[in-house]
């Protein structure tokens, strides 16, 4: 039988499994080589694994896959796994039925990929998208479909599925959202990007992706005086000569954007003691940097209120609102205490609502 499937690349079929599993297989296998065969944009597939094993093979796989990895069928498990950027999940939440995306990166995913495939064969498929950075900075985004078929005698799952590109899609997606989610002045992402990254951090954070992490408010001092002093062109040089500052001084890892105004955000992960130290980079960088406009130097100080997630833990569920407001809470107290300087814990009196200067 195998003999007439050229295309079969496994092992089940040859290595003493059930019958009850190699029957299946060999009702599926003739399907997707002719479903291969058809001028059909999916490429249909079928992966295995073993219990707790980590490694993964293929029983078939399209050849239009080998040909986007560009390499032979025993070797796609490992070309897939080392040109994976991130896994996307797509879901409908609430009553407004708003599509939330989970994003999981590759170093997110690396020693928890036992856990993944408990999660898949607990709801019987798989439905996410991967991008996959190739050789030559190609980057391809493929949407994976698939059900999954469980053989306890064989200790064996099986992943029968489809992969689609949907390369343009994303790129169209990646385009619409550069567009309206960067900030015009500073070139810095918008308060609506801080909403999703802090989402899927604490995403990471319940499933113990991450340990934890820190959310931080800037806000120039004074910033009305600059522009009553120098004029709006020059609160706007400032504005966008702070942005490149927190870019130099930030880590790869980090975020930031523009909250609103003469607000800033930054988002690391990291315990509070790694937010305290990053605040302080932060504010001594534009304390110590030259901010020049018509041949003027204009002085520059910020206020940062931060808060770690873990300090919420606590108390309650972590959510975007309560960050953002122990962290504005907490820069009200930088400004009341004089301006220049982080704080990152409440004192025991109670600060009045938002209204820095």
């Amino acid at each position: 039988m195998t003999d007439q499937l050229e295309e079969y690349c496994g092992k089940i079929l040859n290595d003493g499994f059930s019958t009850k599993l190699s029957r299946r297989l060999l009702e599926y296998l003739p399907t997707l080589v002719a479903l291969d065969k058809m001028c059909s944009p999916i490429i249909p597939y079928i992966a295995a694994w073993r219990g707790d094993e980590k490694n993964i093979w293929y029983e078939y796989i399209g050849k239009r896959l080998l040909a986007i990895l560009n390499c032979q069928p025993s070797e796609v498990a490992e070309v897939f796994r080392q040109s994976l950027v991130d896994r996307r999940l797509y879901r409908y939440v609430g009553q407004e039925a708003k599509v939330e995306e989970e994003i999981v990166t590759r170093d997110e995913l690396r020693g928890h990929e036992s856990g993944l495939r408990d999660e898949v064969k607990n709801e019987g498929m798989v439905e996410c998208i991967y991008q996959l950075a190739l050789p030559g900075q190609k980057t391809i985004w493929l949407k994976d479909q698939a059900m999954i078929e469980i053989f306890s005698d064989d200790e064996i799952c099986l992943s029968i599925g489809c992969l689609t590109n949907v390369t343009k899609e994303m790129e169209q997606k990646d385009l619409l959202e550069k567009f309206g989610y960067f900030d015009e002045l500073t070139k810095l992402p918008k308060r609506s990007i801080m909403q999703r990254i802090i989402e899927m951090h604490i995403g990471n954070l319940h499933r113990g992706h991450i340990k934890d992490f820190v959310f931080l408010l800037l806000d120039i001092d004074l910033f009305k005086t600059v522009n009553d002093t120098y004029g709006h062109q020059a609160g706007d040089q400032v504005l966008a000569s702070l942005a490149e500052v927190m870019c130099s001084t930030k880590r790869q890892e980090d975020e930031i954007g523009r909250y609103g105004g003469e607000e800033f955000y930054a988002i690391s992960i990291g315990d509070l003691k790694n937010g305290l130290q990053f605040a302080e980079r932060l504010r001594l960088a534009v304390k110590a940097a030259d901010f020049v406009y018509d041949k003027q130097r204009i002085p520059v100080t910020v206020s940062i209120g931060l808060v770690a997630a873990s300090q919420l833990a606590w108390g309650g569920k972590v959510t975007v609102e309560e960050l953002v407001k122990v962290a504005d809470r907490r820069l009200y107290l930088a400004k009341q205490g004089g301006r220049d300087r982080v704080v990152g814990e409440d004192p025991q009196y109670p600060p009045p609502h938002h209204g820095h200067q």
